[in-house]
C-alpha cells in the first residue's frame, strides 16, 4: 500500500473516532456522562439501567475496537499484530466490563476515581495508543 493511501485511510479512521465522540449522546446510553461532568464528588449517582448501559458500552467499545484494529492493520500491515490486538481488546473488554458492572451496582461506594478510569478505558479508544506504541516498539527492536 502506498504512503498516500495509508495516510488517507488513517485520517478517515481517526475521523471516525471523532465522529463517535461527537455524537456520543445520540448514539449511546450513558447517564454517567452527565454525572462525571458535574459535581460527582457531592452528587448522588443517577439511576442506571445496567443492562442497557452494558449493551451500549459493548456497542461503543466494538466500534472503537474495529477502528483500532483498522488503524493497526493500515499502519503496520502485519496480520499477527491484528490478531494480537483483537485478542487483547476482547480480553480487556471482558475483564473491564465485569469490574465496571460491579462498581456501578455498588454505586461507587469505594470512591469515584477507579470507576471513572475503568469507564474511560471502555468508552474511549485508549487502547489504540497503547497498542500502537507497543507494536512500534516491537517493530523497532525486532526489525519485523
Amino acid at each position: 500500500m502506498n504512503k498516500k493511501l495509508k495516510y488517507i485511510l488513517i485520517f478517515i479512521l481517526v475521523s471516525l473516532l471523532f465522529v463517535i465522540r461527537a455524537f456520543e449522546n445520540d448514539l449511546f446510553y450513558d447517564p454517567l456522562i452527565e454525572y462525571f461532568h458535574n459535581d460527582y464528588l457531592y452528587a448522588k449517582m443517577p439511576k442506571v439501567n445496567i443492562w442497557k448501559l452494558v449493551v451500549s458500552t459493548l456497542y461503543r467499545y466494538t466500534l472503537n475496537s474495529l477502528i483500532t484494529i483498522g488503524v493497526i492493520r493500515v499502519v503496520f500491515g502485519k496480520k499477527r499484530f491484528v490478531k494480537f490486538a483483537s485478542f487483547f481488546l476482547m480480553v480487556a473488554f471482558m475483564l473491564l466490563i465485569v469490574v465496571f458492572v460491579f462498581l456501578v451496582r455498588s454505586e461507587f461506594e469505594a470512591g469515584y476515581l477507579f470507576p471513572f478510569y475503568v469507564r474511560r478505558f471502555l468508552i474511549h479508544p485508549l487502547f489504540l495508543f497503547l497498542l500502537l506504541a507497543t507494536f512500534y516498539y516491537q517493530k523497532l527492536n525486532k526489525n519485523t
